[in-house]
């Protein structure tokens, strides 16, 4: 069966950590499914459309043999069950879907649009970040509404895109996406 992970993100910028999480995903999943997304629960400072664009220069510098990760605009939506939708309409019915959020959405995951029904439809793979520990009460809740969840064995970098957003710290980024700010003068 074909395991495709679903990573929609903020990457209000993406940082070197949404990197590592690809490169792990690369590994693991036999498609990554990437794309920029509105999260209800967050402002944002830039556009979709320059989020996606610093994905796509962000994916091009990863050296996978797989060549198995790809930015899906159309996947973009507001609520993850539209998007899950969407991906099913990508790749049926008989895939293995993962939806992949970062430990400091497992609180909030249970105030999501239709919940129930995202949980019967896709497993969470839960990415650990530093600073959001996993309270396994948290797992349990979502298991006890139906969800699978599994936690990734990936030790991400202590960076953020809020870090960056704050603090200007230029080390956060890769190169192509520094590059890419500076010449749309975004974050200014």
């Amino acid at each position: 069966m074909t395991k495709i992970a679903l990573f929609g993100t903020s990457a209000d910028p993406p940082t070197a950590a949404h990197q590592a999480i690809l490169e792990w995903l690369s590994e693991h999943y036999d498609w990554v499914a990437v794309w920029a997304s509105d999260n209800p629960f967050k402002g944002h400072q830039t556009s979709l459309e320059h989020r996606m664009e610093m994905l796509r220069l962000l994916i091009e510098e990863i050296k996978t043999p797989r060549k198995n990760i790809r930015v899906y605009e159309e996947l973009s939506h507001l609520r993850s069950l539209i998007s899950v939708k969407k991906a099913k309409e990508l790749w049926g019915n008989e895939a293995e879907y993962h939806l992949v959020i970062g430990s400091d959405l497992v609180n909030q995951i249970r105030r999501w649009y239709r919940l129930e029904e995202l949980l019967k439809q896709v497993q969470i793979l839960v990415i650990p970040r530093p600073g959001y520990p996993i309270a396994e009460e948290d797992l349990e809740a979502l298991r006890s509404l139906g969800g699978k969840c599994i936690v990734a064995d990936l030790d991400a970098p202590a960076i953020s895109s809020t870090a960056y957003r704050e603090k200007r710290d230029k080390d956060i980024v890769t190169q192509p996406v520094k590059e890419y700010i500076k010449r749309e003068k975004l974050y200014v």
